[in-house]
């Protein structure tokens, strides 16, 4: 890239159609990339320093681009991602080219669909184009993974990265993360998703999430085996956390085989149960989000679940594309009345992975 020359780049956000707390369990899941996008203009600079911008989080950040300034300790805080990427790609090799960045952002941060992600996608996608240093497809996924780790110590999987990364207009991305393979399964014209904000905001730092992951992961240790994708319903009847993680991933992969086959009216006791799950095995919902699920099932959705983490953010429904705006406009009055809470509603599309443009 010239140094006189600026390139767009995006990353979609994600939202989590099934499958909550089992990616670290090497299980699958289904998501979506979304049309919303964290989008940066990017241009090479000769001092080696990699200075971003953003009108969204606002300030500015500016850090070595040899990777030596350290992650947390980067401020303001949103630049701790910033440091995280450019880090990763230089143990990866990426040359110390410094770049300028001008980021902007239509992904609702604190929603659970995965602002952190794209964020650090494009940044990276963007950092390599600058060095001329190529990281693509899943090893681009795991770096932004990685950066993530650095840059806030939340123990997070890769299922964000790699929907981010290998999203598909009007397909869901069914991702096996143990193997990383993906297959893309198309989603109906006549099935809408929802998302909607339950006028709670989510953080993952300093919310149980690690906890709830380390409780998880002992589990499996408890019962001598690496990760709970290898164990048996027999195994974790009565351990809660156990039996989230083990009956979901069965819910996640008889949600693929119905998106699939196109059998809609199995779609959404699936993702009722997988939320009933969440709430009570695994204990990561919040009585604001139950309320959610509620009102959109009352409202016509077919069915609806926490996605993201929990602990706040969004619920997402699927129901029908032909009555998703009457059910979105019921479902927000019923759940503000109900709890004086403030919801917001989107309309999402399955949208392409990360790339040029913008």
């Amino acid at each position: 890239m010239s140094a006189h020359t600026a390139h767009r780049f995006r990353a979609p956000g994600r939202v989590n159609l099934i499958g909550g707390q089992v990616d670290y369990h090497e299980g699958w899941v289904v998501s979506l990339a979304i049309d919303r996008d964290v989008e940066v203009q990017a241009r090479a600079r000769d001092d080696g320093r990699v200075v971003a911008r953003s009108a969204d989080f606002g300030g500015e950040v500016d850090v070595a681009a040899d990777g030596t300034d350290d992650p947390p300790a980067t401020r303001p805080q949103w630049g701790r991602a910033v440091a995280g990427v450019v880090r990763v790609l230089a143990d990866l090799g990426r040359s110390p080219v410094g770049a300028d960045l001008t980021i902007t952002s239509t992904v609702p941060v604190g929603a659970g669909l995965s602002s952190s992600a794209a964020f650090e996608v494009v940044c990276a996608l963007a950092l390599c184009e600058v060095a001329g240093f190529s990281l693509e497809g899943t090893r681009l996924a795991l770096a932004a993974q990685r950066a993530e780790h650095l840059a806030t110590g939340v123990p997070c999987g890769v299922q964000d990265q790699m929907a981010s990364v290998h999203g598909r207009a009007d397909h869901a991305v069914f991702l096996d993360c143990r193997t990383l393979d993906i297959e893309h399964v198309p989603v109906p014209a006549e099935l809408a998703v929802l998302v909607v904000h339950s006028g709670v905001p989510r953080t993952l730092e300093g919310s149980p999430y690690a906890q709830r992951r380390a409780e998880s992961e002992a589990v499996a240790a408890e019962l001598g085996i690496r990760v709970l994708r290898d164990a048996t319903l027999e195994q974790v009847r009565d351990i809660p956390r156990g039996r989230h993680a083990v009956t979901e991933m069965q819910r996640v992969r008889e949600f693929a085989t119905a998106l699939r086959e196109r059998d809609l009216g199995v779609l959404g006791p699936l993702m009722l149960a997988s939320h009933a799950s969440s709430r009570d095995d695994m204990q990561v919902s919040i009585p604001a989000l139950d309320a959610l699920v509620e009102c959109l099932v009352d409202a016509g959705a077919f069915g609806a679940r926490l996605t993201g983490a929990g602990f706040g953010g969004c619920v997402v429904a699927v129901c029908p594309s032909i009555s998703a705006p009457e059910i979105a406009e019921r479902a927000v009055a019923g759940y503000r009345a109900r709890t004086g809470l403030d919801p917001v509603a989107w309309s999402i599309r399955a949208a392409a992975g990360a790339g040029r443009g913008g």
